[in-house]
């Protein structure tokens, strides 16, 4: 030490601001005898200036110079003082003087200070750090840990983890010495981590426990910031333990009722319901889940408790583990067990279970149970809330599957009444119809199929499609079946049936809604225009196709109105589609229809479909349609029994990947015998009509029909002369066997008789009522050159 500049203040390392200390060394008379460089930056003068000086010169005010305490000598005292530095500047400072004992070297330290300064600014705010230090290492909100270089605990508060099993000094452990090992790494991980990169952690969540009391564990939020010296050296990180176990299960539990809620809320089946209700709880909320139905849910009925107060339940879905004898996963559902209505939720602490009802809108429909195995901890009131705002929010699902069931069984009860039977047999046709509805939100459709009888051995093969679904779509549907079957008795042209067809629906569209009738339970849409005494109602349109097979041509003449094509599959197996030139969707444009025919030949197979059959939600109509021609090319299949076939078919197109409903009419044809049938040209003269008797009587005769001679006779008699009394020639008549016999007489008149009753005094006009007496079925159709009038007779049995 030279006596004017001091490289420090050794042997006072733990003071404050000992490190960048301002010092002085004063001798006992206050003269400074020795000036270290950060007082010289402090105060702007350098040794040279301040070295033998008196010490008090350096105040700004000598003469304001702070007190000095008694008895000072010998003891370490402190105060505050304004100087002037060499800048001209007065600055408030804290000093710190420090008596001087032997340093050894022999010289006499007694009497002699080193004075410590610093900036008023300087030293509140060491005494901030200081309390802030002390105060956050006694609080025992949060753990608070000081590690070294090597992550070994150098410091530490009271609360390091708010958990048993701790050591009772931490102090030169590290972390794996009284933490498990999983936990341990991941903590030491992330805060070497922060040593490396000098980036703080904030809250990484951890779970940890104890080697001596592991348990559940507790998750702790971590944060964590790195220690280094001014020089920059690393020696150290500070970690904050923050338990967050409580907010971590009061998230997931909120998580698993989200989950919960988008599960159940996705399906209107009941026992697809129950299912997502037991997955969901497992194994979040549970190991085991059970949920149990009431058995008049499935139906769609209200469950009403018997008369011992209790409700016969079904076990719906079960999911997780084998639990000590408990049903596991995968085993038979539907155990009846009987249960109050009244229960509520309810927590088994003897075998970690819960039960919570299913109830919604006032009725008990079902519980559901949840257990937890060995190794994990009980439920708590916590938990037994979360399964009852679970639970209630299922049986709303549940209760709104069950709704969807009953109008879905009656819709699809009411469609197929309106449909013809499945199997039918004619004349012309072997027919089979399947239907199958997609398990939509919506119900059930408008698709249709019918087999129509008509006159002269013909049949009408008729397939639809109403736009939307529901009742509304179902009433349509049979509206309009209706509507086809009354027009196909007029025998009209298929065009001509067509167009008839396409103004009703075009009337449909138009009729006003008064919203005088509300159905029991509206949609979203519905309900948004029942304010204004509207119901928002699906708009009216169909597709149709309709064809006329006659057996005795072999011709089929058909017609379409948006509808997809026919495909036939020949006796020799070629399928093919019928190349139509369909018309626009009924009820659209009101344009005529084109009719394409085709000749048919005997066993030929024809297919009649709705566009749910070849078209589904992840395949388009180029894809279905080719899938539906290799099904009736398959080997057999144009002799294969019509049910066999259509039942093969429809299952190719799973409930679940249907975008409509399916509706499938097969058709297998027949012909009449060319000696099945009699056909004669007949003048316009009255006398032809002798003639027209014999040669009829003769035809039945030789085809074992005496019985029919004399009916058949009086029938001919009248029509034939009822033709070229009205009609002028030519006219034809034609006889056809085929299961019963068929009197046609056809003329170039478009006038259609009528049937009246005559006066007693009248000399005529008893003819049609005297053919409709002895025959069973009679009527005329038009034709493209006039008409045809016909009557049936049964033919007796052999």
């Amino acid at each position: 030490m030279d006596g004017k500049t001091l490289p420090g203040a050794p042997g006072y390392d733990g003071l404050p601001f000992a490190d960048s200390a301002a010092g002085a060394l004063l001798d006992a008379d206050g003269t400074v005898v020795g000036w270290t460089p950060a007082a010289a930056e402090l105060f702007a003068l350098t040794a040279e200036e301040v070295c033998g000086r008196p010490a008090v010169e350096l105040l700004a005010d000598p003469a304001s110079r702070p007190p000095t305490p008694e008895g000072h000598r010998g003891a370490a005292w402190s105060g505050e003082a304004v100087v002037r530095t060499g800048r001209g500047e007065d600055m408030n400072v804290v000093f710190h003087a420090l008596p001087l004992a032997d340093t050894g070297t022999g010289t006499d330290g007694a009497g002699r200070y080193f004075v410590l300064w610093a900036p008023v600014g300087t030293v509140d705010r060491w005494r901030q750090d200081q309390a802030f230090t002390r105060e956050l290492f006694l609080q025992d909100r949060l753990g608070l840990a000081v590690f070294d270089a090597e992550l070994r605990l150098v410091r530490t508060n009271t609360h390091l983890l708010p958990y048993t099993g701790l050591l009772p000094d931490l102090r030169g452990h590290r972390l794996g010495d009284f933490l498990e090992p999983e936990g341990a790494a991941a903590v030491e991980e992330q805060l070497r981590e922060v040593l490396r990169t000098g980036r703080p952690l904030i809250l990484a969540k951890e779970t940890v426990r104890t080697i001596e009391d592991p348990g559940g564990g507790a998750v702790m939020g971590v944060s964590a910031f790195r220690l280094q010296a001014p020089d920059g050296e690393v020696f150290g990180v500070t970690a904050l333990f923050t338990d967050v176990t409580e907010q971590r299960r009061s998230d997931e539990r909120l998580a698993i009722l989200h989950r919960a809620t988008a599960a159940v809320g996705g399906s209107l089946s009941v026992a697809g319901t129950g299912e997502e209700l037991a997955d969901v709880l497992v194994p979040e909320l549970a190991d085991l889940a059970v949920v149990e139905i009431a058995e008049a849910v499935f139906t769609g009925e209200e469950p009403v408790p018997g008369e011992d107060g209790l409700l016969p339940l079904l076990r719906t879905a079960v999911a997780g583990a084998d639990l000590e004898g408990e049903t596991p996963r995968g085993a038979p559902d539907g155990a009846a067990v009987r249960a109050d209505p009244r229960c509520a939720p309810v927590v088994d602490h003897s075998s970690a279970s819960m039960t919570a009802p299913l109830r919604a809108r006032g009725s008990f429909l079902g519980r559901v149970t949840v257990r937890r195995g060995p190794g994990r901890s009980g439920y708590t009131l916590a938990d037994l809330d979360l399964l009852g705002e679970i639970a209630a929010r299922a049986a709303l699902a549940v209760d709104n599957a069950r709704r969807y069931t009953r109008e879905h069984r009656a819709a699809v009860g009411l469609q197929r009444s309106l449909l013809p039977p499945a199997q039918a047999e004619t004349v012309a046709v072997t027919t089979s119809g399947f239907y199958l509805p997609a398990d939509t939100a919506t119900g059930v459709g408008g698709d249709w199929f019918d087999v129509i009888p008509l006159s002269s051995a013909r049949v009408a093969l008729v397939a639809g499609d109403v736009v939307g679904h529901g009742l509304g779509a179902t009433a349509t549907m049979g509206r309009l079946r209706t509507a086809v079957r009354t027009l196909a008795d007029l025998d009209l042209e298929p065009d001509e049936l067509m167009v008839h067809l396409d103004d009703l629906v075009s009337q449909l569209r138009d009729e006003p809604d008064d919203g005088s009738v509300q159905p029991a339970s509206l949609t979203r849409t519905e309900e948004s225009g029942a304010g204004n005494g509207h119901r928002a109602a699906d708009p009216v349109g169909a597709t149709c196709l309709y064809a006329v097979y006659d057996p005795v041509s072999r011709r089929c003449a058909m017609v379409s109105a948006g509808h997809p094509p026919p495909a036939v599959a020949a006796p020799d197996g070629t399928v093919s589609y019928v190349p139509l030139n369909p018309g626009p969707p009924l009820g659209v444009s009101g344009l005529p229809f084109e009719v394409t025919e085709i000749e048919l030949a005997p066993g030929s197979l024809l297919a009649l479909y709705t566009d749910g059959l070849i078209e589904g939600r992840d395949s388009d109509l180029d894809a279905g349609m080719a899938e539906l021609r290799r099904r009736l090319s398959r080997p057999g299949a144009t002799t294969a029994p019509l049910r066999e076939l259509g039942r093969e078919i429809v299952a190719a197109r799973p409930p679940h990947q249907l975008a409509d409903d399916v509706t499938l009419l097969l058709a297998r044809t027949h012909a009449v015998p060319s000696e099945d049938t009699a056909v004669w040209p007949v003048d316009a003269d009255p006398v032809a009509v002798a003639r027209v008797r014999q040669d009829a009587a003769r035809q039945l005769r030789d085809w074992g029909l005496e019985e029919l001679v004399f009916t058949t006779e009086l029938v001919l008699s009248e029509l034939v002369t009822n033709a070229i009394r009205h009609a002028g020639g030519p006219v034809e008549v034609r006889l056809i066997r085929a299961k019963q016999l068929t009197c046609e007489v056809s003329d170039p008149s478009a006038t259609q008789p009528r049937m009246r009753r005559a006066l007693l005094t009248d000399e005529g006009g008893r003819g049609l009522y005297l053919v409709a007496q002895l025959t069973t079925r009679w009527g005329s159709r038009y034709t493209r050159h006039g008409k045809t009038i016909w009557a049936e007779q049964p033919i007796p049995d052999v």
